[in-house]
C-alpha cells in the first residue's frame, strides 16, 4: 500500500526502514521524505511506524524467551 502519494512511500518502504534501524518519524521524513509535501500521509505513516516497531519488539522479545537456555543437573 502507498502511504505517501507524493513522495511514492509505501509500507513496505517504511518496513524496511524500521528493519534498517529507524525508529522515529523524523527519520522517516529525513531519510525517505516521508510527509515533506502536503503532510496528508502523517496520521498513516506513523500508525504503520508503530506496528513495525510493535512486531518488530514482539518479534524480539519472543526470540529472547525461545532462547536455550541448558537444564544444570548436578550429580
Amino acid at each position: 500500500m502507498i502511504v505517501c502519494v507524493c513522495n511514492n512511500i509505501s509500507e513496505n518502504k517504511i518496513h524496511r526502514a524500521v528493519d534498517a534501524g529507524m525508529t522515529s518519524m523524523r527519520e522517516l521524513r529525513s531519510q525517505l521524505d516521508i510527509g515533506t509535501c502536503c503532510g496528508k500521509c502523517h496520521t498513516c505513516a506513523k500508525q504503520v511506524l508503530h506496528e513495525c516497531l510493535n512486531k518488530k519488539n514482539h518479534t524480539h522479545h519472543t526470540m529472547q524467551a525461545m532462547a536455550f537456555r541448558p537444564n544444570i543437573i548436578t550429580a
